[in-house]
């Protein structure tokens, strides 16, 4: 009855996906289906830790967080964990062999969460590396399935990209980070006083990620380029629309795109795959 296990391990990761991200979650099912389970996983856990830290107010979040890495430790090297996300993941890091680099340094970003900090830069490199960019290479190791010499050659654009969507989310969440959490992590921002030309230089930052990233993302498999795609053309779209707003809407308001403009991205995406147009 193991695989049972297994299976509902899966379902909860998916279900955590699907409920926590719909932009995420969009993205994924437009990925090839042999795919998904693993990035689903891999967002369960991601997610998993990243609540404690930031949602679980009035909890002993560090007690948490500890305790969770534990569990993945044990999880890891008894490729079982009674945590249905840990089970779930572990099987991922086991079959796609993962470097225990990766999960160690997003499990130090996230306890760099647990106390609010002011962000030099090289903070904010660390932090953005730990919290983003392994992401992006654990699931270029399910992308690229198992092979090594893709894996090297697109590593580079796969750290830019995680790096671009963090960097997208600071922007978008400046407010709610700044306000409720305490956390401003662009370096040296005071939030208060931000200019437009700090909000230019951030954005202009970010567009050069994404051009370095696009370079990789184009050399994917088809059972994972318009998957990934999508979910680049919707942070870039975000990205454009924050580019348009006044600092004050920013500083006070969280930036959205419509599921319309959502729906029309991927039409457009579509219609310019099917003419070999996006290569």
């Amino acid at each position: 009855m193991k695989h049972l296990y297994d299976e509902v391990s899966n379902k909860i990761s998916k279900t955590i996906t699907n409920q926590y991200s719909t932009s995420f979650s969009f993205s994924s099912r437009l990925l090839g289906r042999n795919l998904r389970p693993a990035i689903y996983s891999i967002y369960g856990l991601v997610r998993l830790a990243d609540e404690i830290v930031d949602s679980f107010h009035g909890y002993e979040k560090e007690a948490m967080l500890i305790e969770l890495r534990e569990e993945y430790n044990k999880a890891i090297k008894r490729k079982i964990s009674i945590n249905p996300v840990l089970n779930s993941f572990q099987k991922v890091y086991h079959d796609y062999n993962f470097e225990p680099y990766l999960v160690d340094k997003f499990f130090d970003s996230m306890e760099m969460d647990l106390r609010p900090k002011d962000y030099n830069q090289s903070l904010y490199n660390q932090y953005i590396h730990g919290s983003a960019e392994v992401v992006g290479l654990m699931c270029l190791k399910v992308f690229v399935k198992g092979n090594h010499a893709k894996y090297t050659k697109l590593k580079d654009s796969a750290i830019k990209l995680g790096a671009a969507f963090q960097k997208v989310n600071f922007l978008r969440d400046l407010e709610y980070d700044n306000n409720q959490l305490g956390r401003t992590y662009f370096p040296n921002l005071d939030l208060n006083n931000m200019t437009n030309v700090e909000k230019n230089k951030i954005i202009n930052d970010i567009d050069k990620d994404f051009s370095d990233a696009l370079i990789g993302l184009k050399k994917l498999d088809n059972d994972s380029f318009f998957g990934v795609y999508v979910a680049f053309r919707y942070y870039k779209e975000l990205l454009k629309k924050i580019n348009k707003v006044n600092l004050s809407r920013l500083r006070n308001e969280r930036i959205r795109i419509s599921n319309l403009r959502k729906f029309s991205l991927v039409l457009n995406t579509v219609i310019k795959s099917n003419l070999g147009l996006l290569r």
